[in-house]
């Protein structure tokens, strides 16, 4: 049995079971559908309502399945609130109550590509979660970017179709993300760690990937990704990766891990010279004043009479209409600009152009995502040249802040009277609430 869409949708405004109304249609298909609600269970607050036929014979099944479920508890699962059985205009079905999220990895693919530092976030509390689920006897069954959500920043996998390990489905045509021997309706947790590896290839290529008996991973991919992915798609099932075994290769060097390794590194060291014997080391201070000195110099004749910049936010005056990007016409390098030594008055900012970034694409965003952008300016206040430096962890929010760079403009610095051609740094933070720029002149 099931219900066309429309149907499910002139349901909104109905109340189920007596206490969910149905607030929003989120979505769903013939066999399903999905409203926000409210749940006295979450504290009277917004949680997910989903909709299921009733059928002869499987709904105990199902009920059973969602009691069991509810019984779990992971920060990186979707909590399930209540469930029962309903009734509305005559139709009969089944209804379970979750949290609700925010959004889900599927709203990213036909934004951008993911970075991947952003997968390997996105792995490592996947893979956690699935990891309990294996190891309580359940498969998920259902890994793909829709069922990967964002609750208050928090990644959780969904949980309303869990099943157990090895139970008997019925046979279902394959989607993209399905391992080859799910056709005959038997899942394993060999079969979600297949589902993972491909999740991870469509967010990282930007493509939605097709049914399929074996799978083409791009060299491209950087490690630990590759590896990782490869181990995922394997034919056989018995010589995949097992969700613990993908956590043991997610090295804390991997991606963002990195400075925490510094700062382990520093204090082992640290710890071991104060276990040392104290000895005095006369040259070691020498050296460790005259650098002091010299870096404070620095520091004076760089910023003497030059404020530290600002950071100029999305919600302050820009442009009104961002002029087209740069023709691609030969520039001078950075190193090719001549700068005057002798500059007395330093320049400034004139007009401030702003990324043009797509609401979806910040919603995306965990953290905030830096990129800075090297501009070259001439003696007229025009930028004649942009690098990216550094680019960032992201092509998509790079190209954006390169493009923006290169149609800002500047009041040149003057040296001995004469307006001079000027270096520029314009540093981009993407963040989900607003976008930032801090510029910075670097030379004269």
């Amino acid at each position: 049995m099931s219900n066309s869409i429309e149907t499910w949708k002139a349901w909104e405004g109905k109340v189920v079971d007596g206490k969910f109304p149905l607030r929003e249609w989120l979505g769903g298909t013939d066999h399903s559908a999905v409203f926000v609600t409210e749940s006295r269970e979450a504290g009277s607050q917004k949680a997910t309502i989903k909709l299921v036929p009733s059928t002869q014979g499987g709904n105990d099944a199902q009920l059973s399945r969602w009691a069991e479920a509810a019984k779990l508890s992971h920060p990186h699962l979707i909590q399930i609130f209540s469930y029962g059985r309903a009734e509305i205009d005559g139709t009969r079905f089944l209804y379970v109550v979750m949290e609700h999220a925010d959004e889900h990895l599927a709203e990213v693919i036909p934004i951008r590509p993911l970075s991947a530092d952003e997968s390997l976030e996105t792995l490592r509390p996947a893979s956690e979660g699935l990891a309990s689920l294996h190891q309580s006897g359940w498969v998920h069954g259902h890994i793909k970017p829709s069922n990967v959500l964002a609750v208050n920043n928090q990644l959780k996998l969904s949980a309303d179709g869990l099943r157990r390990a090895n139970e008997r489905g019925n046979p279902r045509a394959l989607d993209g993300y399905d391992a080859p021997e799910a056709a005959g309706g038997t899942l394993t947790p060999a079969s979600d760690i297949w589902s993972l590896g491909m999740t991870l290839l469509a967010v990282l290529t930007q493509k939605e990937p097709r049914a399929q008996s074996s799978v083409h991973v791009p060299e491209g991919i950087a490690q630990p990704l590759l590896g990782i992915i490869q181990r995922c798609v394997l034919i056989d099932p018995d010589k995949r990766s097992s969700a613990k075994e993908i956590q043991r290769q997610l090295s804390p060097e991997a991606g963002r891990g990195e400075p925490r390794v510094l700062e382990r590194t520093i204090a082992k060291k640290l710890a071991t010279e104060d276990s040392a014997p104290a000895r005095t080391k006369p040259w070691t201070l020498i050296a460790v004043v005259v650098v002091v000195l010299l870096l404070a110099g620095w520091l004076i004749t760089k910023f003497a009479g030059h404020g530290s910049p600002a950071a100029i936010s999305a919600g302050q005056p820009e442009s009104s209409q961002p002029s087209a990007p740069a023709a691609a016409s030969p520039h001078p390098s950075m190193s090719d600009v001549p700068f005057s030594q002798g500059a007395a008055a330093r320049g400034s900012v004139l007009q401030r152009v702003m990324p043009d970034v797509s609401k979806g694409a910040l919603r995306t965003i965990t953290g905030r995502i830096k990129v800075g952008v090297e501009v070259a300016v001439d003696s007229s206040g025009n930028v004649s040249n942009a690098k990216l430096s550094p680019a960032g962890p992201s092509r998509y929010f790079s190209s954006r802040a390169l493009e923006a760079g290169r149609q800002w403009k500047f009041k040149p610095p003057q040296a001995n009277g004469q307006a001079v051609a000027s270096n520029w740094r314009l540093l981009f933070e993407f963040g989900r609430g607003s976008t930032q720029v801090i510029p910075t002149e670097l030379r004269p």
